[in-house]
């Protein structure tokens, strides 16, 4: 968990290309109904801006990013960090925080680097409509 220099307070930066993410995307829409969590494509400015932040590379997006009350989370613990955000029954997924680093890394990065493969990419980001579009963050669409 790292802060980010970014006044961001709840944020998901997600591939914009990968099936698997924007899946994640969608599930994360139907299920904030609080509307908490603004959202970013690792392809846009701001998505591009917070991945050189963090030192990761900004052409090859294996780990997501999640922002919570200001704190920066990758890989399993975003994931889980975004579960822990939403109600009853989902919160429940947040238990894969506990699951030990040797563990839950390399089963993180597993999927993360078949993701194309097993799920599928997009040939670009998707178009969003106005109502999806204003749930995104300033800078977080594009490219």
């Amino acid at each position: 968990m790292e802060k980010s220099r970014l006044t961001i307070r709840d944020l998901i930066v997600f591939d914009g290309k990968c099936v698997l993410c924007s899946r994640f995307f969608r599930f994360m829409l139907r299920h904030d109904r609080a509307g908490r969590f603004s959202f970013a494509t690792a392809q846009s400015p701001l998505g591009q801006r917070l991945y050189r932040e963090l030192g990761l590379p900004t052409d090859d997006f294996e780990t997501n990013l999640v922002i919570v009350d200001g704190c920066t989370y990758q890989r399993l613990d975003a994931f889980a960090a975004a579960m822990r955000a939403l109600p009853w029954p989902w919160r429940m997924l947040s238990a894969c925080r506990f699951l030990p680093g040797w563990l839950k890394d390399p089963l993180y990065f597993s999927v993360a680097r078949n993701r194309y493969r097993l799920f599928g990419r997009f040939d670009s980001c998707m178009i969003p409509g106005p109502e999806v579009r204003a749930r995104f963050a300033k800078g977080g669409y594009g490219a």
